[in-house]
């Protein structure tokens, strides 16, 4: 079951602290205006898969970018996802990319800014993203769906 997390007192907050992909970015720095924070849980309120988003206009090639303020953002950037559960991953990107098509009609495109590691190409490729840029520290992956 899908949530978007309201606040950083929730319950389910407590699992940021496990980010592997970038537990250096403080939690107040997740949330706020274009940015927003996805937890796929399962019936006990448990998480099972967690995905950190940032919306700016256009795709952002560095860390540094994921938090520039965007008035009229139009892409999705998933900076961070991690998984406490087999296929969790998965069903939480195409989760969230549907919520975010029915919710922010103005968001356009969908796509990472990844870490350069074979664990994120294989995860992105095999479901379904193509490689759209490597970067000098990152590669975006893109969802181009339906």
């Amino acid at each position: 079951m899908l949530y978007l997390l309201q606040n950083l007192s929730e319950k389910l907050a407590e699992y940021l602290k496990d980010d592997p992909v970038r537990p250096h970015i403080p939690t107040v720095e997740r949330m706020g205006d274009n940015k927003d924070i996805f937890v796929l849980r399962d019936e006990n309120d448990m998480a099972r898969a967690i995905t950190c988003v940032s919306y700016q206009i256009g795709i952002p090639t560095s860390e540094d970018q994921l938090f520039e303020s965007s008035e009229e953002p139009d892409t999705a950037v998933f900076y961070t996802i991690w998984s406490y559960k087999p296929g969790a991953g998965k069903q939480l990107i195409f989760d969230a990319v549907k919520h975010i098509q029915q919710h922010k009609t103005h968001i356009k495109r969908f796509v990472t800014l990844s870490p350069k590691t074979e664990m994120a190409k294989r995860f992105h490729t095999k479901n379904g993203a193509i490689i759209f840029r490597e970067n000098t520290e990152s590669t975006n992956y893109e969802y181009l769906g339906d």
